[in-house]
């Protein structure tokens, strides 16, 4: 086994999580029953004068194919199966009248049977097809009654991209409650997880060590319904339009952090959902006027400017604090910057504040002598505190 495979088997995410386990033991008793008991029945009553033996493995096969039928069909929504109802009906009404046309134009023989069989089966079949994938068009809600909450009952599926996964924030948003509806993961992001996990590169394999981790405090999330999904599509190749593909399948959304893979599911009609955007739009509110307190870091671009950072990465850049570098100091805010990039936030040191400035770094060994007005480990008051014309703007 992998390592990625070992760790991936660690965290639990592994197919047959939904649903329970003594549910799904109890649904394969109850199929492997129903099986059997055709395969008995076609043994006794051996149709078409097959041989017993014959007879049972027909029976048998017969029921496997009943419950591959029902298996599939537990997947779609009310919506497809009234659609497909509809549809079947409808073709064989239309194969019908094809099969009296027939009739009264070719005498009677082999083949116009055989026309007629196979003008009911396509019809029927094309009926079928048809109407369910059409079925999703059809309004229940305007019924009333046990319709009525087929719209509501409707699951909200969020699907992840292995770029959001190895982030690891979408399990802080996760634990807070503020992520609903049905996490679902592709098992061919996972086996995309895998690959870097178990990549020679030390950097890939600690972003795939991660995600795999992130994967596993997901699950423990009680707040949230994990399910692995089966679904791929071999004629696709790119991760990304696999991601978009499953989506209009799932009629869910995207989860990612991916800036193309956003652009390009918007441009096909897939809701996406963007960590960064959402952590955008969290930053703190700073208005005009404000004062705020922050650590000059480096010299800006401009004459006399310091260039500092706030603790969720910020920019903020002060006029007159060049000279205060490597200190902590009040500034007025005078205007936010809106950008591509992020927020920028711009101030002007606050000359009344200036003299509660302190230093970061420890003080030095040899203290000089006290000087009256001197801050306790920091310069001399007379460069602290700037003289007042050369503290004006």
């Amino acid at each position: 086994m992998s390592l990625g495979s070992g760790r991936l088997a660690g965290a639990g995410i592994v197919r047959g999580a939904f649903p329970e386990r003594g549910l799904l033991v109890d649904v394969l008793l109850i199929r492997l029953l129903f099986v059997l008991i055709v395969g008995v029945i076609c043994f006794l009553i051996r149709p078409f004068s097959l041989p017993s033996n014959l007879a049972g493995g027909v029976g048998l096969l017969i029921g496997a194919a009943i419950i591959v039928f029902e298996w599939r069909l537990r997947a779609m929504s009310l919506k497809r199966l009234i659609g497909a109802a509809i549809g079947s009906v409808l073709g064989i009404i239309g194969a019908y009248l094809f099969a009296l046309v027939i009739g009264s134009s070719i005498p009677a023989s082999p083949t116009r049977s055989f026309l007629q069989i196979m003008v009911m089966m396509v019809m029927a079949y094309v009926g079928l097809a048809v109407g369910a994938n059409k079925g999703d068009l059809l309004n229940l809600a305007a019924l009333g009654g046990i319709f009525g909450g087929e719209k509501t009952g409707k699951k909200s599926y969020k699907i992840l991209d292995t770029s959001v996964i190895i982030d690891g924030r979408i399990a802080d948003i996760a634990e807070t409650g503020f992520l609903d509806g049905l996490i679902v993961i592709p098992q061919f992001v996972l086996r995309e997880l895998q690959l870097v996990a178990d990549s020679a590169d030390s950097l890939k394999r600690n972003r795939g060590r991660r995600g795999l981790d992130i994967l596993q405090r997901l699950q423990k999330t009680a707040s949230v319904q994990i399910q692995i999904v089966e679904d791929d599509f071999p004629s696709v190749r790119e991760v990304d339009m696999k991601l978009i593909e499953l989506a209009k399948l799932y009629e869910g959304k995207i989860l990612t952090n991916d800036f193309n893979l956003n652009k390009v599911a918007q441009l096909q009609g897939v809701a996406v959902l963007n960590i960064n955007e959402l952590a955008n739009s969290l930053k703190p509110i700073v208005l005009p006027g404000e004062i705020m307190r922050v650590f000059i870091l480096k010299e800006g671009k401009e004459y006399n400017q310091g260039v500092a950072y706030l603790d969720d990465g910020t920019m903020v850049v002060i006029d007159n604090a060049r000279k205060m570098i490597g200190k902590t100091i009040d500034i007025s805010v005078t205007s936010v910057l809106q950008t591509t990039a992020g927020k920028m936030i711009f101030g002007k040191w606050d000359e009344r504040g200036g003299h509660r400035g302190t230093s970061s770094s420890p003080p030095p060994v040899a203290v000089p002598p006290p000087v009256p007005g001197a801050a306790t480990g920091s310069d001399p008051a007379k460069k602290a505190t700037p003289p007042a014309e050369r503290a004006v703007d």
